[in-house]
């Protein structure tokens, strides 16, 4: 049965996923986090499984020395993982400061940025992160995300193309690149992108969920629903189905952005 609902309404509520697209900032397998950055921490041990922990391990380390880069790094994807994302940034901030120059300290601050709705610096810091005859493709997939918050969404499909060079048919930037489409109401050319994202072997969860989103947004539930709930255990799958149909039958939304969680988001972290 074709689903009614007021799209303009409903795209200022799901634009939220874009955010959610950048923390995952085209990674493979769209992190929070599976980082820009690789996994940071300790060399010869891994890190605590329980986000909380890891912040209380990482904490002390860096607090014995704030200014040691790895040290910094590792306690700021920490805290950025245990969802406390001003004070990432506020770390990674003086951390950067401590260590001018440092691409891994940058590209971890300017992702801390992002993730607190700081775009148009996350994506000055960003660019300082990686250079136009070094580029790193999951940098410019995270500016890309930027840059679609920021309403430039033919300048953020310019990067997503550029990262698609350097890593073609991933499917982290082929979502953010069908986010994009999504956001400007091209939902023909947000499912293209996404069915190439989704047809991956290396397509998360968060992908899936994404072209659900999509596919349901142009009335399509019965198609939605059936994605939405491929790869979850019952309840989640129904939880994102409930979800999926309040938001596709959501007549009176008010206008602006929704708190609530986007069902792109409602499936486990990557």
């Amino acid at each position: 049965m074709r689903q009614r609902f007021s799209f303009a309404r409903l795209l200022a509520s799901t634009s939220l996923v874009a955010a959610v697209a950048m923390g995952l900032g085209g990674c493979t397998g769209m992190s929070k986090l599976s980082d820009v950055t690789g996994s940071i921490g300790p060399r010869a041990e891994a890190a605590p499984p329980d986000p909380a922990r890891a912040a209380e391990v990482y904490g002390e380390r860096y607090r014995a020395n704030p200014k040691d880069a790895d040290a910094a790094l590792a306690y700021g994807q920490a805290l950025r993982a245990n969802g406390q994302r001003a004070q990432a940034a506020a770390v990674l901030e003086q951390a950067t400061i401590a260590n001018p120059g440092n691409k891994a300290l940058l590209a971890q601050y300017g992702r801390a940025l992002a993730d607190n709705g700081n775009f148009q610096q996350a994506f000055d810091v960003l660019s300082k992160a990686h250079s136009p005859d070094n580029p790193d493709w999951r940098l410019l997939s995270v500016q890309g995300t930027a840059l679609d918050q920021m309403g430039r969404h033919d300048e953020a499909r310019s990067y997503y193309a550029s990262a698609l060079k350097l890593a073609p048919g991933d499917p982290g930037v082929l979502s953010n690149l069908g986010l994009s489409y999504m956001l400007t109401r091209n939902l023909p050319k947000a499912e293209e992108a996404l069915r190439q994202a989704y047809a991956s072997p290396r397509a998360s969860a968060r992908v899936r969920q994404n072209l659900a989103l999509v596919v349901g947004l142009q009335g399509r539930f019965a198609e939605a629903e059936t994605i939405v709930k491929a790869d979850l255990p019952p309840d989640q799958a129904a939880a994102n189905v409930a979800y999926l149909k309040e938001m596709l039958n959501r007549n009176d939304a008010p206008h602006g952005v929704s708190k609530r969680t986007p069902v792109a988001s409602l499936s486990q972290p990557d």
